[in-house]
C-alpha cells in the first residue's frame, strides 16, 4: 500500500483527490491550516475506505509550515510515493488594490512551498526510483493575468523543466491546470460566481480521476475537459495585445487577480 500527502486537503480538489485515493486503497497524509476539519476528514475516509489517514496542520504560507510539510516528505521511514501540491488562494481586486503582503503570501504558497515541497519530495523518490508529484496549476497560467495566473504560469513552467531533468529516473511529475471548480476557492476570496456561465464549471472528482489517468499516462500537463482544452487552443492562437484586454476584461467578472 503506497501513501499520498495532499496539501489543501480539507475542500475542493484536495478533497477530491483525498476521496478518490482512498478508495484506491492509498493511505493518506492530509495537510491544511485547519486541524478540526482535517480530523473529521480523516476520521471519514479511514471508516470509508480502511486505510491510514494521518493529519499535518501546516501554514504554507510560513517558514514553518513549509519545513513541517518537507520534513514529512522526507521520512524514510514512512515514504510518500505520491505528492499533491494542491494548496492555494486567490486574492480579490486589481493589481495596487490588493495589498502586497496579501500579494506576497501568494507567492510564497503557489510557488515557494511547491519549489520547496516538490524538492523535498523527489529527492528521495529518486533514490527509490518511483514517486509521483502533481503540481496544481490553473488555466489562467496561460493568460496575462496579475499576480495569481503569473504565480501558476511559475508552476506550470517549473514542473514541465523538472520533470524533463528526472525523465528516466522513475520520478513522475505532472502540472494540473484545471477551469472553474464548484469548490470554496471562490467563496473564501470573496468573489461573486453568478455570471459565470454553467458551461464553464467542473466537477472536481470528474477533474481528479482524469489527472490521475493523465499522471498514468505520463504526461506532463493535464487540463482535464475537452471545452478548455480547445479554449487552450484558441488562446495559443490569440495575439498576445489582444489577448491581454480581453483577459483584464473578464477577469475583473469572473477570476482572482
Amino acid at each position: 500500500m503506497t501513501t499520498a500527502l495532499i496539501t489543501g486537503a480539507t475542500a475542493g480538489i484536495g478533497a477530491a483527490f483525498a476521496r478518490r485515493l482512498a478508495a484506491d486503497g492509498h493511505d493518506l497524509v492530509l495537510v491544511a491550516r485547519d486541524t478540526k476539519r482535517l480530523r473529521e476528514h480523516a476520521t471519514e475516509l479511514h471508516d470509508r475506505h480502511g486505510i491510514e489517514a494521518e493529519v499535518l496542520t501546516a501554514d504554507l504560507a510560513t517558514d514553518e509550515g513549509i519545513e513541517a510539510v518537507a520534513a514529512r516528505l522526507s521520512e524514510p521511514k514512512n515514504p510518500v510515493d505520491l505528492l499533491v501540491n494542491n494548496a492555494g488562494f486567490g486574492n480579490k481586486g486589481r493589481y495596487l488594490d490588493v495589498p502586497m503582503v496579501d500579494e506576497l503570501r501568494m507567492l510564497k504558497v503557489h510557488c515557494e512551498a511547491v519549489l520547496r515541497l516538490t524538492s523535498a519530495a523527489a529527492e528521495p523518490m529518486r533514490a527509490r526510483g518511483r514517486g509521483g508529484i502533481v503540481n496544481v496549476a490553473s488555466v489562467a497560467a496561460f493568460v496575462p493575468r496579475g499576480t495569481y495566473g503569473a504565480s501558476k504560469a511559475w508552476v506550470v513552467q517549473f514542473t514541465q523543466g523538472a520533470a524533463r531533468e528526472l525523465a528516466g529516473t522513475g520520478v513522475r511529475l505532472m502540472v494540473l491546470c484545471p477551469g472553474f471548480v464548484r469548490t470554496e476557492f471562490h467563496d473564501r476570496a470573496g468573489m461573486g460566481t453568478e455570471s459565470i456561465p454553467g458551461w464553464m464549471w467542473l466537477d472536481a472528482d470528474k477533474l481528479v480521476a482524469t489527472a490521475l489517468a493523465d499522471l498514468g499516462r505520463g504526461r506532463t500537463v493535464s487540463i482535464p475537459d475537452p471545452r478548455y482544452k480547445a479554449l487552450m487552443g484558441v488562446v495559443k492562437m490569440t495575439p498576445r495585445a489582444l489577448l491581454g484586454g480581453i483577459t483584464t476584461r473578464t477577469g475583473r467578472r469572473f477570476g482572482p487577480q
